[in-house]
């Protein structure tokens, strides 16, 4: 396999036509080595327009939805963003790449393990890795400019968004299947938050993020 033309034609073939035109995340999707993320076995498939399993029933995210999620949050330059679900590292090496001071929490800590290994290899030491259960919020005390939520939620914790500083910009994939919808959260005030649907997908649920089943009589 060729794996700059096979990068290449991820980028133009399979993300630039859906709409993420973004010439800053386009940039970061070409540079960080998305080859160096997939996990063991997935490298001829590292470019193909799929979401690739991880361990723990988790999964990386197909490279469309990658580049929809950091072109809806616009990291900028010294922004702190606070990541859900390390998974990989690939989307964390992304963020730091297009400016983001990154913080990401994993669950799983062989996840986390395995993408500090790569991270640091790839030169993204600047990204701190935490291991935890974050499906309810992560309380460092902190404000965030951008919060991404890699897995899926039923309904987005309000410690989240309160979590946001004012502009913040939180990514989640809401909902039950089949019927998740990507959304965009932006702080507008202390007080404001403003909703934003953006596209239809489906993503394996945050541990701990599972809704009860619903019967019906």
């Amino acid at each position: 396999m060729n794996i700059e033309q096979a990068r290449f034609n991820m980028i133009e073939q399979q993300i630039r036509p859906w709409d993420v035109l973004d010439s800053r995340v386009l940039d970061s999707l070409r540079r960080v080595r998305r080859e160096c993320f997939v996990p063991d076995g997935y490298q001829a498939q590292a470019f193909t327009d799929v979401m690739l399993p991880l361990d723990h029933g988790q999964a990386m995210m197909s490279p469309v939805v990658e580049g929809r999620v950091l072109q809806a949050l616009n990291v900028q330059e010294g922004e702190r963003v606070l990541e859900i679900g390390t998974g990989s590292g690939f989307l964390a090496a992304c963020l730091s790449q297009m400016g983001g001071v990154v913080t990401s929490v994993e669950i799983f800590p062989d996840l986390s393990e395995k993408a500090r290994h790569v991270l640091d290899a790839q030169g993204y030491t600047s990204v701190e890795l935490e291991t935890g259960d974050a499906s309810q919020g992560w309380n460092n005390h902190h404000l965030y400019s951008v919060i991404a939520i890699t897995g899926a939620v039923s309904t987005i914790a309000d410690a989240y968004k309160y979590q946001l500083s004012v502009g913040g910009r939180l990514f989640a994939v809401v909902g039950q299947e089949p019927a998740m919808q990507a959304v965009l959260v932006t702080r507008d005030t202390e007080n404001e938050w403003r909703f934003q649907s953006l596209f239809e997908t489906s993503l394996p649920y945050l541990i701990n993020s599972v809704p009860t089943p619903r019967f019906i009589l």
